[in-house]
């Protein structure tokens, strides 16, 4: 039979907890522990083997029985049903869905970085600082199911709410890794994977480069680009031609353009 525990008050212990795994990067470092939001993102994350530790959840919003039957949740999880009240607090959605879990998060080393390809095609993210744009990374290499995507010196962790809103949860089904940008040339140089940077000076247009074989397309922010350290160690800059006033487009943007035509040149592979 199904014990049903309840939490009515936002000052329950774990309530507060919740808030600060949302809320504070330094609390999920800590713990080691994150919130996600939204039936999907937990499905995507339970097909990722996420360990799943507690599942709060809104009776008036959502059937946990079904979902509890349809994503098959362990014996494990801890059902916990909350009040409206104490829901639409730790809720960080415009949507609402009913659910909110708290999971356990896992390693990103670059020293555990495998790919299945023997050529492999990784998307290099130097120092990206809205989580917009990483989400938005993010799902352009679930759309191109990239081999890897990492990412150089974070400004912000992988677990932010908002990076896992805007990447509508990719960032539990991606293959990703975080490091310095040393580091990374370092793993992309001892695997023999060239170096494409997408940059304004000594570049080739993007559709002229060979992305067949094992290849790393690396883009910066839009405000100052990419480091030195990429440039100098660049197989070839690109760049994608530019017809208007403005010389550069959102980083994702520009990051889908130069992905897909190398997905499009792999098609004869």
């Amino acid at each position: 039979m199904y014990l049903k525990k309840h939490i009515s008050s936002v000052q329950n212990p774990l309530i507060k907890k919740a808030l600060l795994l949302r809320d504070k990067s330094r609390e999920r470092k800590k713990t080691g522990q994150f919130i996600l939001e939204g039936k999907r993102e937990l499905e995507i994350a339970l097909k990722a083997n996420y360990t799943i530790n507690t599942v709060l959840y809104c009776d008036t919003l959502v059937d946990i029985l079904e979902i509890k039957k349809k994503l098959q949740l362990k014996e494990t999880v801890s059902l916990i049903s909350v009040s409206i009240e104490v829901y639409q607090k730790i809720a960080y959605r415009d949507s609402t869905e009913g659910i909110v879990a708290i999971a356990k998060v896992k390693e990103h080393d670059i020293a555990n970085l495998k790919t299945v390809n023997k050529n492999p095609l990784i998307l290099v993210a130097e120092a990206p600082e809205k989580p917009g744009n990483i989400g938005a990374l993010l799902r352009t290499a679930d759309a191109a199911n990239l081999d890897a995507v990492v990412i150089a010196n974070p400004k912000t962790d992988l677990y932010n709410p908002n990076i896992i809103r805007s990447s509508v949860g990719c960032v539990f089904s991606r293959n990703i890794v975080t490091a310095s940008t040393s580091e990374i040339i370092g793993y992309l140089k001892n695997n023999n994977i060239a170096i494409y940077c997408a940059a304004l000076s000594a570049s080739k247009d993007y559709t002229d480069v060979n992305f067949k074989k094992s290849s790393a397309i690396v883009v910066g922010t839009e405000s100052t680009g990419l480091s030195d350290e990429w440039l100098s160690n660049s197989n070839q800059n690109i760049i994608i031609p530019m017809e208007g006033a403005i010389d550069s487009m959102n980083v994702s943007v520009s990051a889908s353009i130069l992905i897909f035509e190398a997905k499009r040149q792999r098609k004869s592979i």
